[in-house]
C-alpha cells in the first residue's frame, strides 16, 4: 500500500496503538522482525509525504515499523517508548512491580515525548479523553494531519526524503569516549540501560549488592 501511495503521489498517513512487537518464537517464526526491518527500510525511503500519530501506546518495534515519518504527532494522554515500563523494570530491578519508576525514567509521555523532539505536536484530547468525545477527537486529529500535509507537500521529494533520513540519524545522540576511562570489569546490558537511564556514567548497584558491581564479576 505504501508503495501504491508513492506510485500515485499520495500521502501516508499512520495510526499507531500497539503495545510492541511479540518478542516470542511464535512470530519470530513467522517473520516479525523481518517484517518490521522491511517497512522501517521502505518508509525511509518512501518518496511522499508520511504522517504518523500515536493514538494510544507506541511501544518499541511494533510501534516503529509504522512510525517512521516525516512528521509524528501524538495524542495528549499516549504513550510512546523504545519498551514497555514493566519490561523495562523488568531488566534493570528484576521486578515489573517497579514499572512507575521505570515509566518515570524513560519520560514516555507524549508532552516528554515532545520536549526530547521525538515528538512533533501533541494533540489535545478533549474532556477527559479521546474516549469522551470520539467525533471532537477525530475532527482535531483531522485538522492536525491536514496541516502538517499542507506543510509537507510544499518540499521537494529529494529534500523531504533526506530530512527524514536524518532525522532517524539524529535520535540517540553519543560522544566517543577516551579508552584509558574504560573500566577494566565486564558490563552487561541491564547495567548499562540503568546507568544511561540515571544519567550518570557510573553504574548503579542493583538491590542487595555493592556499588561497586557484583563481587563474582570476572576482571577482564
Amino acid at each position: 500500500m505504501m508503495d501504491l501511495a508513492e506510485r500515485y503521489a499520495m500521502p501516508v498517513l499512520t495510526f499507531v496503538d500497539v503495545q510492541g512487537a511479540f518478542p516470542g518464537a511464535a512470530a519470530e517464526e513467522r517473520g516479525i522482525a523481518e517484517a518490521i526491518a522491511k517497512s522501517v527500510g521502505l518508509m525511509t525511503r518512501l518518496r511522499t509525504p508520511i504522517v504518523v500519530v500515536i493514538t494510544g501506546e507506541g511501544g518499541s518495534g511494533g510501534a516503529l515499523g509504522l512510525a517512521v515519518g516525516d512528521v509524528v504527532l501524538a495524542l495528549e494522554n499516549s504513550i510512546y517508548a523504545v519498551i514497555s515500563p514493566e519490561g523495562c523494570a523488568t531488566i534493570l530491578w528484576r521486578s515489573a512491580e517497579q514499572s512507575q519508576l521505570a515509566a518515570v525514567a524513560m519520560k514516555v509521555t507524549a508532552g516528554e515525548q515532545h520536549e526530547l523532539g521525538i515528538v512533533d505536536a501533541v494533540i489535545p484530547e478533549p474532556g477527559e479523553g479521546a474516549h469522551t468525545d470520539p467525533a471532537e477527537m477525530a475532527r482535531l486529529i483531522r485538522e492536525a494531519v491536514m496541516e502538517q500535509f499542507d506543510a509537507l507537500g510544499r518540499i521537494p521529494l529529494d529534500e523531504l526524503v533526506e530530512a527524514r533520513f536524518q532525522r532517524y540519524r539524529a535520535y540517540g545522540p553519543f560522544a566517543v569516549a577516551d579508552r584509558s576511562v574504560v573500566p577494566p570489569e565486564r558490563i552487561g546490558i541491564a547495567d548499562r540501560l540503568r546507568g544511561l537511564l540515571a544519567g550518570r556514567p557510573t553504574r548503579p548497584a542493583f538491590p542487595g549488592t555493592k556499588r561497586g558491581g557484583s563481587p563474582d564479576r570476572e576482571e577482564e
